[in-house]
């Protein structure tokens, strides 16, 4: 099933139970923050929450955690509800070859109802904001769909980026905006300071959630989020153009903001409680100047809470990760068979792969920190045999306590790049990287005593059927 807008996932959401509808009156601080921490605690079945009676908003629609659970982010990509994580991500990667789909042009877009122009221009008018963390330095827009162009090659479709990042509402037509130094959206801005100009964006709120999914993906450079959507959606995704900018956003947007990235102006930004589990400081950051908005009668705003995972941001980008580095680690090393970079963004990644010859496991290592979302993140990958599943922690572990020997198989790094917000990097945004091979040693490398390892008796697969069938029978 593929979604156009976000409110027909919400009708799915509540069909399956998995939308708990908020009717008595909250206040929007800390209520919704705390209810959006307290919901990612009910594990892996935790519903979406909706708010429609909010203090202080006479006519606020609020939807969070809509990702924040296996369950919905296998609703969000059309699979039955108790889809296990390891088949969807395994669904990811078939989906992932169907790459690209050309995007659907479509004809008056949702959020073409009603606009603000010039000096009507006010996010408090449109979005009902408040803080999630209670030492957030201000209100956040944290899950919309950035859009940004290469100034050096504008028409080109697959440089058109569509990421998520933080955005600080900093007035009623500003807003303060984090570009990590290693993602597109702060390649785009280098090149529009050099030449003095600013970098005109379009912000989509309350999306599609394939939209939002592709938006937390890191694809290469030249890769149309669009044509990945259309692949995981198993149907183009529909698209307008924004009246502003001309660019590309999604037909089904609650609400779409458009404006520029003001060259060479920063503005304090921060703190904000990030999925490190951290709050991040307050930094120097780029400014947005909203010059249109234009919106749906009655938005919904969803927001993404974060926090100690795990919260919703872990379930929204954890295959989203785990997906690219796979499909680009085996382009090159066919011999990889499974990546799990699901634990806070990738900054750990646990990779299995088959060996060619003594001393490839680590070169594997070494490799996915280099690829284009392994730059910024993955700062410790275990990498273990191609018989261990990296999903199941107890053989990770047991790989770990058997098949490592401090004294051969640690890679230390030094000094490689880190997202700044990594709150373990000194200074921030450099870290030393380490590499654990926990895989069985091949010659030439002939260590270890590993010749007479246990298998499974050949009995125990029908004993197993046998015992589930017992135990689903008894419930």
């Amino acid at each position: 099933m593929a979604y156009d807008d976000l409110r027909s996932y919400l009708e799915t959401l509540d069909k399956e139970g998995q939308l708990l509808r908020i009717v008595e009156e909250v206040a929007p601080e800390p209520d919704l923050g705390a209810a959006a921490n307290a919901v990612s605690r009910l594990g892996d079945a935790a519903p979406g929450l909706y708010f429609d009676n909010v203090t202080g908003f006479t006519d606020a629609r609020i939807a969070l955690n809509l990702h924040g659970s296996w369950t919905n982010h296998a609703l969000a990509m059309g699979l039955p509800p108790s889809t296990g994580v390891k088949e969807q991500v395994q669904e990811f990667i078939r989906r992932w070859d169907a790459f690209p789909v050309t995007p659907e042009r479509r004809p008056d877009p949702l959020w073409a109802e009603n606009t603000l122009d010039g000096a009507e221009v006010d996010l408090f008018k449109v979005l009902p904001l408040f803080r999630l963390n209670e030492a957030d330095g201000g209100f956040y827009l944290d899950k919309a769909a950035v859009v940004s162009r290469d100034p050096d090659d504008p028409e080109n479709f697959g440089k058109q980026n569509v990421g998520t990042y933080r955005m600080q509402v900093k007035g009623r037509n500003r807003l303060g905006i984090q570009p990590v130094p290693m993602h597109d959206i702060a390649l785009h801005l280098g090149k529009a300071e050099e030449r003095g100009e600013d970098l005109p964006i379009a912000i989509a709120l309350g999306n599609d959630p394939v939209i939002t999914i592709v938006a937390g993906t890191p694809l290469r450079y030249d890769q149309s989020e669009y044509e990945m959507a259309g692949a995981l959606r198993g149907a183009p995704a529909p698209i307008a153009a924004a009246p502003l900018t001309g660019f590309d956003v999604p037909w089904g947007s609650e609400v779409v903001l458009e404006g520029v990235i003001e060259s060479r102006k920063r503005e304090l930004e921060g703190p904000f409680g990030e999925f490190t589990g951290n709050y991040s400081g307050g930094r120097s950051m780029p400014v947005i100047r909203v010059d249109k908005i234009s919106y749906r009668s009655n938005p919904v705003y969803e927001s993404l809470y974060l926090g100690m995972p795990w919260t919703e941001v872990d379930y929204l980008i954890g295959p989203a990760t785990c997906v690219p580095l796979f499909q680009q680690l085996h382009k090159e090393f066919p011999e990889v068979q499974a990546v799990n970079a699901m634990y806070t963004h990738g900054l750990l990644a646990i990779i299995s792969t088959k060996k060619r010859y003594g001393g490839f496991a680590k070169a594997v290592g070494i490799r996915a920190m280099t690829l284009p979302h392994g730059l910024g993140y993955c700062k410790i990958v275990i990498v273990v045999d191609e018989d261990v599943d990296p999903f199941n922690l107890p053989q990770v572990m047991w790989a770990l306590s058997t098949k490592v020997n401090p004294a051969q198989d640690l890679m230390n790094l030094p000094n490689l790049s880190v997202l700044e917000l990594d709150p373990g990097s000194e200074p921030a945004g450099i870290t030393n990287k380490l590499v654990i091979d926990a895989t069985t040693p091949v010659a030439p490398d002939v260590r270890g005593n590993y010749g007479t390892p246990v298998s499974d008796l050949p009995e125990a697969g029908a004993w197993l059927t046998k015992l589930q069938g017992m135990l689903a029978g008894r419930s």
